[in-house]
């Protein structure tokens, strides 16, 4: 009977991740299918719509809205929403966690991100990305401090800390592998 939990769990661990992902991205790519297809609708006759075209047009608005933000008006409002929604009590923390969640999901395409670092907090090495060297220059002058982001395991966030260059230590670790051991608390798959 041990044996038969054994290779179900076995089975299990192997079937979970790959079926999370394709149901995630199924879930993704249909929830924005149906979102859109009302406004596809709207423009193009019922004859005309084809399964995808709510998704294509979904790509295509989220285009937009990327060019559209790049306005200096634009950019001013989403200031000025960023700063009403960091007053508001609950809708902060949510606000806060899904911002956090894009700048980790962004951190591997920032021009200024050089390397994934150790630091050493009260004897504790601690797994950071150099985020900031230019901002810490100009924010701290002379100390010749850097910016290192040090993301939470298990959760949605992390924080930015400004440290000493020789208090840094490179790991040879790219961007993903960092990212992966920083955010699930060094339990990773050991095929990897």
């Amino acid at each position: 009977m041990n044996r038969l939990i054994t290779l179900m769990l076995k089975g299990l661990v192997a079937v979970l991740p790959i079926g999370l992902t394709v149901y995630l991205l199924f879930w993704i790519l249909s929830t924005a299918e149906s979102l859109a297809k009302p406004l596809v609708l709207l423009v193009v006759p019922q004859d005309y719509y084809f399964p995808g075209l709510g998704l294509a047009t979904s790509l295509v608005l989220l285009a937009m809205i990327g060019l559209f933000v790049n306005l200096y008006g634009v950019r001013y409002l989403m200031k000025l929403s960023h700063r009403i929604f960091e007053r508001i009590p609950l809708v902060k923390s949510i606000y806060g966690a899904i911002r956090d969640m894009m700048t980790v999901f962004n951190l591997s395409k920032k021009q200024e991100l050089q390397s994934v670092v150790s630091l050493e907090i009260q004897g504790m090495q601690v797994i950071g990305f150099v985020t900031g060297e230019k901002t810490g220059q100009r924010l701290f002058g002379d100390a010749d401090l850097v910016g290192v982001y040090l993301p939470l395991s298990y959760q949605i966030g992390g924080m930015t800390v400004y440290v000493s260059r020789e208090k840094l230590t490179a790991l040879d670790l790219t961007m993903e592998e960092g990212m992966r051991i920083a955010v699930t608390g060094g339990v990773q798959s050991t095929s990897t």
